[in-house]
């Protein structure tokens, strides 16, 4: 629930990515959804990390959390799927896009989760796939 620190890995790793000479496509792509997964963090988990590796290929993201889990993957990759209390829908966040929108960012996407326990999502961006 730390909405204040809320988007500052996202800025890093877009930082980072502008400095080593990345495409733009795979910044933005890499920004988005590092944002995505830094929001579902903040909004669902109790704590949580990301962790990025840039090689000259591409870019992979690592976001674990220690939280409640996902009972349902594929219903949560559904557009407009949110399991956000209300409280945070009133904030502007939590409107079921953060998965489908990581999706549509990564060129590879796995997500590991067990119910009680947490969620790691991991996410491989490509510098060949930078058209995205």
């Amino acid at each position: 629930m730390d909405f204040v620190s809320a988007g500052d890995a996202a800025a890093k790793v877009k930082k980072t990515l502008i400095q080593v000479g990345m495409p733009d496509g795979v910044v933005r792509r890499a920004a988005i959804a590092t944002y995505e997964a830094e929001m579902n963090i903040v909004i669902h988990a109790r704590e949580g990390a990301i962790k990025a590796s840039i090689t000259s290929d591409q870019v992979e993201i690592v976001a674990t959390d220690v939280g409640p889990g996902i009972t349902d993957i594929s219903l949560a990759m559904q557009e407009g799927y949110s399991t956000a209390p209300p409280h945070i829908r009133e904030m502007g966040f939590g409107a079921g896009m953060g998965l489908p929108n990581i999706k549509r960012c990564a060129d590879e996407l796995d997500i590991q989760s067990e119910v009680g326990k947490g969620t790691q999502v991991r996410i491989i961006i490509k510098r060949s796939g930078e058209g995205q």
